[in-house]
């Protein structure tokens, strides 16, 4: 007789969700609230990637790729805050 053990499919944690969500909002914020937004898109895609070593967890890809987009999204910050401080914004 087969032994037969239940499937488990793997989930995306918690962390790269919400990194990935922070990342793409972090564009539609201001100076201040994009660079706060970004940041926890890198906080919680380093904690995604982490947790994406277990077997039982997805979203190491998510996670990096929020990473990414929080750097990018930190420079945009900084580039709106230069334009606002040199008056252009």
């Amino acid at each position: 007789m087969a032994e037969t053990t239940p499937s488990t499919r793997s989930s995306f944690s918690i962390p790269s969700i919400i990194s990935v969500i922070a990342a793409i909002w972090s564009f539609f914020q201001g100076t201040f609230g994009g660079l706060f937004l970004a940041i926890i898109a890198i906080v919680f895609g380093l904690i995604g990637v982490m947790l994406s070593l277990s077997p039982a967890k997805r979203g190491g890809v998510v996670s990096t790729f929020s990473i990414g987009v929080g750097v990018i999204g930190i420079i945009a910050a900084v580039i709106k805050a230069i334009m606002y401080l040199l008056g252009g914004g």
